[in-house]
């Protein structure tokens, strides 16, 4: 049985990584925002094996209280799904600056604040690993337009996870980046090519089969390599 930590596990792509770890034996930590969590159908083992933290990851008083919450709690996998879509406003000649910034801090600062809290968890692990839920809106190989403020936060948290994925080597600490296709989500819209529970199920296979030896690569949820 392995220990997931997932942000964002309330709705969308989080919520499926937290129902099929769940099915999968695995023990859950999941974060929620909003007053309470998700209501599941769960039986009385699920309800063991699955913690809810009311967490937000751009909050620094709520990162900084999470060793103290967890103290000796290994984390075997580290799932930073919770994001935004950024503003309406995001053309070059329309831009919600401050919407960008927000953006910014949940897509892109947010994962390393996250991980830097866990790390003393994570080293507890025998296999720990770090999966980042990024977009492939970020590939910089990519020729599109519209979307700059989300765009712009996947590139910067691709390249955020393939430095720590240098700088986190020798703790044996695999890292990587995850494109979950374009999903059916409230983020995603209903006319995307795949369900959230496709998404999560790939993510999650992906996640736990991932050695040191694909630490700093850009995965599809297909488990795929994706051009940078």
């Amino acid at each position: 049985m392995q220990t997931l930590f997932i942000t964002g596990g309330n709705r969308g792509i989080g919520l499926e990584l937290v129902k099929q770890s769940l099915k999968n034996k695995d023990a859950i930590l999941a974060t929620y925002r909003g007053d309470t969590p998700p209501e599941l159908p769960l039986t009385q083992d699920e309800k063991n094996r699955l913690t809810w933290l009311r967490l937000d990851v751009t909050n620094a008083t709520d990162l900084a209280h999470l060793p103290d919450v967890l103290a000796n709690q290994h984390i075997d996998i580290l799932i930073n799904n919770a994001g935004v879509i950024g503003p309406d406003r995001q053309s070059y000649n329309d831009m919600d600056t401050r919407g960008w910034l927000h953006t910014f801090e949940v897509n892109t600062i947010a994962p390393l604040m996250v991980m830097n809290a866990l790390l003393k968890n994570l080293s507890l692990s025998s296999s720990p690993r770090v999966v980042t839920v990024s977009s492939q809106m970020g590939a910089l190989h990519r020729e599109s337009t519209g979307m700059i403020a989300y765009r712009s936060s996947k590139a910067a948290i691709n390249k955020v996870m393939q430095v720590l994925s240098l700088e986190l080597k020798a703790q044996k600490i695999v890292v990587c980046p995850v494109h979950p296709g374009w999903v059916q989500t409230d983020m995603g819209g209903s006319e995307a090519d795949i369900t959230a529970e496709q998404s999560a199920s790939g993510i999650l296979l992906l996640a736990h089969r991932l050695t040191m030896q694909d630490s700093g690569k850009f995965f599809t949820w297909e488990g795929k390599e994706h051009v940078w």
